[in-house]
């Protein structure tokens, strides 16, 4: 009798252990859906070699004890290209995706992943959103299956507009965005915050062009001048907002960038030595944070000559280990419910996916470009410069609200 209790015994904890450890040892694949062809495809190859790299570093460490695999899918900024990229990974077997260039491409996965979702049971997926920000995605838009590790335009707009409040020098103001989604939320919540914060200063000018499309913005930078702005509001990334940097620094304009990707590949070498004191990035990270984040991008550097710059892709592995340990499966139905509302350290301290609609609340950072020197001393594309932070804001200060009305399964 004793022998059989002390076998019944034996197998319960070893039923037990394997439930708690049933995904050890287990492969994670992630689909990266993202541009490597045309005009953004310096910053999806960086993107891509940043989700890899820190896929090595995490599938050592991650207290789950999977290993991360990552699958790049070129999808070349497009929509269609990006149901196509995601049905090509669904093949594959994979159940996890993430992208983050093209708040249009995003919002084509998060209905494609919703009808996939509903449609297959216990064969889900969960998108990750590393730097899609278009507010509706967690408002008008939200979705269980979509997580998003990037601030919103609204929460970045926020921040921003908390600290041009306070620069006395700001009294005429030109808009500047890429006639897409993102760029379109960039000028509602510059004028909502700034009617808000600050009445008196004047928008002299707004003007939407083609995403990744313009090669010259000169004709921009002529209208900017013409109207009088002492400072320019941009969401612009990659190409467009490298090349209209340049073009302000060709045809001589002397006002200030209030920017939400300068430090994105492109936009530091067009920057060189110009722009110090006049270009500033809102940003859930920057250049010169120290600790493990700085030891990761100077590893990063050293190995690809290339600057880290999308610290979600830190958070993404960071949540998924944590959600994982906690579901004790890497099943997505089991995960998302692990990661929804999940509390976990990142490389900015605590953050926290909030339930209601699934973004990050997480702290930002003004940042200005100027001299790299001891003190902030990393400096990108080997510029001579950096960008360097002159106000924190903790995440309860960009917090925004929500109108999410989450549909959850069951």
């Amino acid at each position: 009798m004793k022998t059989t209790i002390r076998l019944i015994a034996a197998t319960a904890l070893v039923v037990s252990s394997f439930g708690a450890y049933a995904q050890k040892g287990e492969t994670v694949k992630i689909a990266w859906i993202d541009p490597l062809s045309g005009l953004m495809a310096p910053v999806g190859s960086n993107q891509l070699k940043s989700f890899q790299f820190f896929a090595e570093k995490f599938s050592k460490t991650n207290p789950a004890g999977v290993k991360f695999e990552v699958i790049g899918i070129d999808n070349k900024l497009s929509p269609a290209e990006s149901l196509n990229a995601l049905k090509a990974a669904m093949d594959q077997g994979v159940r996890y995706i993430t992208q983050g260039n093209g708040s249009s491409v995003a919002g084509a996965l998060i209905e494609a992943v919703n009808r996939h979702n509903e449609r297959n049971p216990g064969k889900e997926i969960i998108f990750l959103n590393h730097s899609a920000v278009d507010p509706d995605f967690t408002n008008s838009k939200c979705s269980y299956w979509h997580f998003r590790f990037d601030a919103d335009t609204s929460m970045k707009m926020e921040a921003m507009t908390t600290f041009m409040k306070d620069q006395k020098d700001i009294k005429n103001v030109y808009l500047l965005n890429q006639n897409y989604s993102h760029g379109h939320q960039v000028v509602r919540y510059a004028k909502e915050n700034f009617a808000r914060k600050m009445p008196d200063v004047k928008i002299v000018g707004e003007d939407l062009h083609p995403l990744a499309q313009v090669r010259d913005f000169a004709p921009y930078i002529a209208k900017i001048k013409a109207s009088g702005a002492d400072t320019v509001i941009t969401g612009n990334w990659g190409s467009d907002l490298a090349l209209l940097i340049k073009a302000a620094n060709e045809g001589g304009y002397n006002g200030k960038f209030y920017t939400y990707y300068t430090g994105v590949t492109g936009t530091p070498t067009a920057l060189g030595q110009g722009g110090a004191g006049r270009v500033f990035q809102i940003s859930y990270n920057h250049y010169n944070m120290g600790g493990d984040m700085g030891k990761w991008m100077a590893e990063f550097k050293q190995k690809f000559n290339d600057d880290f710059y999308t610290g979600s892709v830190i958070s993404i592995y960071s949540a998924l280990g944590e959600a994982m340990a906690k579901a004790k499966s890497t099943d997505p139905v089991k995960v998302a419910a692990a990661l929804s509302g999940l509390t976990f350290k990142s490389y900015h301290g605590e953050v926290q996916m909030r339930k209601t609609d699934h973004q990050l609340q997480q702290p930002l950072w003004m940042t200005v470009w100027q001299k790299a020197d001891k003190k902030f001393p990393y400096s990108p594309e080997n510029t001579g410069m950096t960008l360097a932070p002159v106000k924190d804001f903790p995440s309860f200060v960009s917090s925004t609200p929500t109108s999410c009305q989450m549909k959850r399964p069951g």
